[in-house]
Parts: C-alpha cells; structure tokens; sequence
C-alpha cells in the first residue's frame, strides 16, 4: 500500500493521480473546517473573560513587612508570594525552556508539531502542551476523565485560552505566571515558596543543579517529591539537565560534572510563625480583620479583602535587625533566669505549695482549679473528651437548651446540685449564673438522660486519670538550638513543667514617631502563644507607675525633684480630701520599715520609697489628678482605680500602655499612640490603608524635663551601656511581676517578667525584683545595639531639654543653698527691732 501512494505521489501520469490529490485536499479542507467549527463551538463555552485573564485567581500570600522591606512573616491558605520574572535565575527559566517547551520563544500559544505528535499518540511520546497551555490549564480549566473526545476537548480549549494568554502577556509574564502558580507540594506553592523551602534561597539565586531539580517537579510533583522520592528526583534532574545540554544552555563537560552533585535540599517548612515577630504578626492580624471589615477599607465592589488569600502587603514599623536582636537577648536572658527559677523552686510545686508570708495568698484549693481548667483546655483532654461526651451533650444540648463548654463547667454544677440541693442558688446569688440558665441546668436533672451523662462523666474520668498520670514518649519545651528535647513524662506532669517556664513581654516605642520597633510577646510562639504585650494582656505595674505621681506632684505643685520628704508612716484618713476612704489608709515600705531619714524626690524614686509616694498623693488630695495625666498619657482611665493606693503601682497594665506612656517623657511631654501598622496595599501596589499619627500635650516641657532628669538618676546600674540612659523597675506583691521601663534618647523600652499564674513567682526578692527579672534584659539589649554597625547608633545624643529657664532647680546643692539662704534672711528678719 505504501509503494502504491509513493508511486501515485510520484507520477502524474498515474490515471488515479488526480484523484488521489483531490481527496487529499478535500480532507485538509474538511479537517481545517471542523477545527473552525469546533473553535467556534467552544467560544460560546464558559471560557474565561478578558477581566479574569488579565487577573487570573491565585490564592496569594500576604506578606508582612518591616521598616525597611524585609519579609517578617506571611498570612496564608496557601504559601504562595508570586515573583516578576527578573526576579527568576537564567538557569530556572533555561531548564524550563529546555524540557517544557524548547520552541517557546517562536509560537504563539500552540505548538502544533507538539500538538500533533500528542494528539495522535495520546501523550504516550511526549505532551504537547506548551508552557502557555500548561499555565491556561493551571488556571482556567480542570482535569477531565480518560475519555477522547473530552480530552480534545479539553485540549482544544486550552488553544484558545493560550492564544488569548499570548495576546495579553509577553513571553516573560507567562513565565513568571507559571511558575508563581505552580504547586510544588510540601508547603511550597509557587517558585519562591519552592525555593526558599527546598533550598533556603530566592528563586534569582537557584543554582543549576537546584533549578533542574524543580523544573523536574513540573512534570508530577508527587511522582518527584524530594523529600519521599530522592533518588527518583536525581534520575529526572539528570533528564532535565540533559535537554539543556542539547538546548544548549549547558555544555556537556558541565553536565557531566552537575549530574554528580548530591540532591542538596535544606528543606526547611515554614507556617504562619516563621519568621521575626510572630506575637506581633498574630496580634496584627486581628487588627487587619478589625480593620478590613470596615466599609472604607473594602474592595470595589464592596466585598471584604482577604487576608489569607489576596496577597497584601502590610507595612508595619518594626525594624527587622531590633526585633532579631531583640529576640536573641530575650532568650539569652530568660534562659538564664529560668535555669535559677527551676533550682529556686526543686523539691517543691507552685502549684501546692503553701507560702505563710504571702500578702496576697491564693488559696490551694484555687489553684487546684486553675489547674483542671489548664488540664482540660489540652489537646489530650479534648479528644478524650469528644470520646465520651461529644454524643450524650449534643443531644442534651438540643433537648434543654444548655450549652456545654469545653472546660465542662455546666456538668460540674449539675452533678454538685443533684449532689448538694442549693448550689445552682448560691451560684445565682454570687451572680456567677443567670436564673435562667438555673432552669437550663435543672432541665438536664429531670432529663431521662442525666443517668447517661454521670455514666460517661465518670468514664471520661477514669480516662483522664489513667491518660494524663502515666509516662509516655514526649516532646517538650526547652532553652536549646531545636528549642524542644524528647523524653519520657506524665501529661500531667509536663502540664505543671511548662507552665513554670517564667513569660516575658517587650516593647520598644521610637518616642518621636510613636512606631513600635521591637514587639516580643513571649519566649517561644510555637510553645505558648499567648500574647504579653497587647492591651488585653495587664499585669500590676508596681513602682514603674510611681513617676506619674511624681509628675502629678511636680506640675501641679511646682516641687523640685530635690524637695525632701521624711520616710515615716503616712496615713490618709476617712473624709480627708477626695479619696472617698471609709477606713484609714497606711502603706508601708517594701521591707516594712521605716527609716526616718529624708530623702529627696530623686533619691525616693530610686529607692521606690512607699511613703514618700503617699505623701505626694496626700498632698494631691484625690487620685483623680493621677488618673488625668495618665490618661492624657494613653492609659484607659477606666482602669485606673480611684483610690490613694495607686501612687503605689496597684493596678493592672499593659506593656502597651505603659511604654506608649513613657515614650511620652521622651518626646517632651506629647503623646504619641504606640504605632504598629503603617500601610497596607493590595497586590497591585493600590493603598488600601495609611495611618495618621495621633497625638497630644500631656505635660508642659519644663516639668516633663524633670521627669526625665529623674528616670535618668533613678538607673544606677547602667551595665556597659554609653550615653544618655535611665528607668524604673517594679516589683509587686509576692513578686509576681518584674518591670522595667528602660529610656534612651531615641528609643524607649518596656519589659514585664513573670508567670501566666501569680503563683508561678519566685518566693523571695534575691530574684523576684525587677532589677533582677526585667532589667538585664533592657540592658543587654541596648548594649547590642549599640555595637551593631547597622543600628547605626548615635551615642552622643542627649534627652531634650526645652530651651530657657526651666523654672525648677535640679542641681540639689544649689537647691540646698538657696533654702539655707531663705532660711538665713528670715532669721535676720526675725530679729531685727521693731520700731512701731
């Protein structure tokens, strides 16, 4: 048959020839018209419109940014953060070129010698998808069935949708697209996440070797998973640095010698915590959520952004090299710390422990209970939990209208009550639970399924106990390079270990601008992930608020700060003043004594002398002037109670807070809101969002001066730090908490030290001072700055001081020889005759 079409082919005096010609040319017609046909067919498909081609869909990234532009983290359903193709090694896109599609450069969206081979053999002898095609089917159009027709179909709709590609991207956009779109598994959506989670690089920087091994992944990225299929991922890397051998973009020599390269992975996976920052990042999340659910914030067309899918970029003002170096020294810091609170406390349990000294002593039988509420707030516990209860509360759920929380309070009161008749009445009366939700709870009593319920009650726990009391393989926390060690632990038992690792929170504001510069929430996010630092997060405050009523004091009644006030008992009466006292107040001393020496206001506020705090309050005569000023001073009012103790620190706080209130001494006496976010835009550069300062006068600058004359007097244990520098510790009752307010010229900032529970504190002042807790860290903090070139520190600048007289005296021995003086005249006067 063959001879016979060469011989028809080659004679033209054949009397078929003519024939033979004709047919042939009527099937070409006949194929190029059913082609038209079916391409006309499909334009009337659902294909995508010119909008979504010139916007495909891609789940991207957020990317979080520092200061200066650096990736502190990212938000995301999918790692996908898509690159420009200037941004792609020449290797990456050579290989891709070499194996994927060599005449990319030359079509315009179909390769139909590819095509060709691919539709007459099914695929079995290469794909005939170009790069274009592939990104078209990534995009716009989904796998079907093994059928042929529908997958002509299929393959003819990616024509049309890679011709309609072509037209709107050049050849490098459409790289770019492919490869940002791509999933390379594992984490790693789109060539950035790929490389940086393989290789630990970006994507310009991939070497040969590296950028073959993901083109290879282009193929079936499951079929050539790295991490499973190692060898299998060599062998198609050999293949792909062969076809760039006959593309050539490689010489042979050099083929030769990559093929012998080991695989090289530095595999690194990466969740919503990696990076710098990631307390922050998750308290700035709940900000933008906040935010963009705002109608002014919104999309166009009126719809919400996304955070985790709609690639945002978020500026924020912390600076990237203080938070890493910020980091770096917290974990120094309380690693130390922990390793003395640990021996502090051998032999004996927090949590038990029974301290006959305590001024606020919390009762064992209430930490029992903070303990079952932490042990049933556990993972362990909640599946058990689901176990033996999930079925029997669901249905009482719906039956009495009680809602069962995890920590299974509403069973515990209806057991107690069905065991000791009146205690839901208690409860009502101490206004812990409504009437109504009584009646719920008594619902459940008279339920013919109460006896089920005690029956799976007592099940769950027998289970908790034989669960969480008997050892097993572990991992927990620890202060080392892998930041865990795996051991052999009761749950029970590793519940109390971590709950004794002593939490930190640390802020530093830049005064001037309000921007926050370093936000460490805890010692280890991945390990605790409650946020120390957030207003939502306050802790007594102790002496570090003792400089607000010394400000009061010197602003309203014009003191200098080297007035002298005696150190012996002040009391504050009922009826005196404004302090709606109904019984006497009278504070004493951290160490209960009295010295009867005089001090003068700076030296009180060093040694944090009680009495001398109370003294200036009395002298105020209410607390609502203390309350003012902090107030203008961004603490919630609210807060603050309206009672003469708070000269002496008792009241609860934010790290927030109180370093936007301190901040406020640094940038003469104007308050400026702590800043985080800056600007957010979406991934077309579009701002969504910008921020404006917000700010106002909290002190007059003469005597905010002073203040800051004061905090610099107040540190006397200045470490290795240079220049202008001070602060104020606070330790409060049963040294619970540590703070110190650290001030610099240019930078303020704020650290707490303590245990999520009071009672995880140490037991005496050797350790459990601010001095001791907070300090060293602030310190070695600044130290380091200091050092690093990149800082760029300014050791010569000074606090400002306002210009002109300030209209207080801070030198103390002029101070001294002006009272000798007044004193000396008013004695002349005294004695000179009278002449009337």
């Amino acid at each position: 048959m063959r001879k016979l079409f060469n011989r028809l082919l080659n004679s033209t005096d054949h009397p078929h020839y003519k024939a033979v010609v004709l047919l042939m040319w009527r099937m070409l017609l006949a194929g190029v018209m059913l082609v038209l046909l079916v391409f006309i067919i499909l334009s009337f498909t659902r294909l995508p419109s010119v909008a979504e081609l010139e916007n495909p869909r891609s789940n991207q990234a957020s990317q979080v940014l520092s200061d200066d532009g650096t990736v502190l983290g990212k938000y995301y359903t999918e790692n996908r953060v898509p690159v420009e193709y200037k941004d792609l090694s020449p290797h990456l896109v050579n290989a891709l070129i070499a194996t994927e599609d060599k005449r990319f450069r030359h079509h315009s969206g179909i390769d139909f010698v590819s095509a060709v081979r691919a539709i007459v053999f099914m695929g079995n002898r290469g794909g005939g998808s170009t790069i274009t095609q592939q990104l078209a089917k990534q995009l716009f159009t989904v796998q079907v069935s093994d059928n042929i027709a529908e997958r002509i179909i299929q393959k003819l709709k990616e024509w049309i949708i890679a011709v309609q590609l072509e037209r709107r991207y050049t050849k490098e956009e459409i790289i770019a697209l492919y490869l940002n779109r791509y999933d390379f598994i594992n984490g790693a959506q789109g060539i950035r996440a790929a490389s940086e989670i393989y290789f630990n690089t970006h994507p310009k920087d991939l070497a040969i070797q590296d950028a073959a091994t993901l083109v290879g992944m282009l193929k079936n990225a499951s079929l050539y998973d790295p991490l499973r299929r190692p060898d299998r991922v060599l062998q198609r890397r050999s293949v792909v640095l062969k076809q760039m051998v006959v593309s050539k973009y490689i010489t042979e020599a050099a083929y030769r010698r990559l093929v012998r390269k080991p695989l090289g992975l530095q595999f690194t996976r990466q969740t919503h915590t990696d990076g710098l920052a990631p307390y922050m990042r998750m308290e700035l999340a709940k900000q933008l959520r906040q935010l963009l659910s705002q109608p002014e914030y919104r999309k166009p067309d009126g719809t919400m952004y996304d955070l985790y899918r709609d690639g945002l970029r978020i500026y924020t003002s912390i600076n990237a090299d203080m938070q890493r170096i910020a980091e770096e020294e917290m974990e120094k810091h309380m690693a130390q710390l922990q390793r003395v609170f640990f021996t502090h406390w051998k032999g004996r349990d927090p949590w038990t422990y029974d301290n006959a000294s305590s001024t606020t002593k919390v009762p064992v039988e209430r930490r029992e209970l903070e303990f079952m509420l932490y042990l049933r707030s556990s993972e362990r516990y909640q599946k058990l939990r689901v176990d033996y209860l999930a079925e029997i509360i669901s249905i009482l759920e719906a039956e009495t209208g009680v809602r069962f929380h995890e920590d299974d309070r509403e069973i515990e009161r209806i057991l107690r009550e069905k065991q000791n008749p009146g205690h839901l009445d208690k409860l009502i009366k101490a206004k812990l639970i409504s009437d109504e939700l009584a009646d719920r709870y008594r619902r459940v009593l008279q339920s013919d399924r109460l006896p089920t319920l005690e029956q799976q009650w007592s099940a769950l726990q027998a289970a908790v106990k034989n669960s969480f009391n008997k050892p097993v393989p572990m991992r927990i926390f620890a202060y080392n390079d892998r930041h865990y060690v795996d051991t052999v632990m009761s749950p029970r038992d590793s519940l109390k270990y971590l709950s004794m690792f002593l939490q930190t929170g640390i802020m530093a504001v830049e005064p001037s601008s309000g921007e926050v510069k370093v936000w460490v929430g805890g010692i280890n996010h991945e390990w605790f992930q409650y946020d120390h630092v957030n207003r939502e997060t306050r802790r007594q405050v102790g002496s570090t608020f003792k400089p607000f009523v010394y400000a009061t004091a010197i602003a309203m009644q014009g003191l200098s700060p080297c007035f002298e006030v005696v150190d012996r008992p002040v009391t504050i009466g009922p009826g005196e003043g404004e302090f709606g006292l109904i019984k006497s107040w009278t504070p004493r001393n951290a160490d209960g004594d009295y010295t009867g020496n005089a001090y003068t206001l700076f030296e009180a506020l060093n040694k944090s002398v009680n009495t001398v705090s109370a003294y200036l309050m009395k002298q105020l005569g209410s607390p609502e002037p203390v309350r003012t000023l902090a107030a203008q001073m961004g603490i919630d009012k609210s807060v603050l109670p309206s009672s003469p103790s708070i000269c002496l620190g008792s009241v609860d706080l934010s790290v927030e807070e109180m370093t936007g209130a301190y901040a406020t001494f640094i940038n003469n006496g104007i308050y400026t809101k702590p800043m985080l976010l800056i600007r957010v835009e979406d991934r077309f550069g579009n701002i969504i969002y910008e921020s404006i300062p917000e700010e106002n006068l909290a002190l007059s600058p003469a005597y905010n001066y002073t203040m800051v004359t004061m905090l610099e007097k107040a540190l006397t244990n200045r470490g290795n730090v240079l220049g202008p520098v001070g602060g104020k510790t606070g330790t409060t009752n049963d040294y619970a908490d540590g703070w110190f307010m650290g001030i610099t010229p240019k930078l303020v900032v704020g650290t707490w030290v303590g245990g999520d529970k009071r009672w995880i504190a140490f037991r005496d002042l050797t350790y459990g001072q601010g001095s001791r807790m907070a300090r060293p860290f602030f310190l070695s903090f600044i130290e380091r700055l200091q050092k690093d070139p990149k800082m760029n520190w300014d050791k010569t600048a000074a606090f400002y001081k306002p210009p002109g007289d300030l209209g207080i005296e801070l030198d103390c021995n002029v101070y001294r020889g002006a009272l000798n003086n007044d004193a000396a005249f008013e004695r002349r006067i005294d004695n000179q005759p009278d002449f009337d």
